[in-house]
């Protein structure tokens, strides 16, 4: 079991920078990879990026968004530069403590609640 919970959520204006944190209880932190995903009002949840051995991205955040863990404080940062107004969205930290695609959304069990980050023009 896996427990997690996002905070660091806001508004900021375009060009902002921002950082998301996700805290792990639960299983011994640094085993299983950390995924952050996103929901914009009215679409699907996509795949922001991943932490396990190395970090992963999706394609329209490289060079943007930066992945980091601290397994000291069983965290995971998000950090999120040049934002713009489409990267408004609730973000949502997973773990998965099984094989899969680090991509996909049914590769992970465990969900945090979210935090709202609004980028305003």
């Amino acid at each position: 079991q896996v427990e997690l919970v996002e905070s660091g959520g806001g508004l900021v204006q375009a060009g902002d920078s921002l950082r998301v944190s996700c805290v792990a209880s639960g299983r011994t932190f640094g085993s299983y990879p950390i995924a952050w995903f996103r929901q914009a009002s009215g679409k699907d949840r996509e795949f922001v990026g991943a932490i396990g051995w190395s970090a992963h991205y999706a394609e329209f955040v490289k060079g943007r968004f930066t992945i980091s863990r601290d397994n000291a404080k069983s965290t995971v940062y998000l950090q999120m530069n040049s934002l713009k107004p489409e990267d408004t969205a609730v973000y949502y930290c997973a773990a998965t403590l099984r094989e899969g695609v680090l991509s996909d959304r049914n590769t992970y069990d465990y969900w945090g609640q979210g935090t709202q980050v609004t980028v305003s023009s």
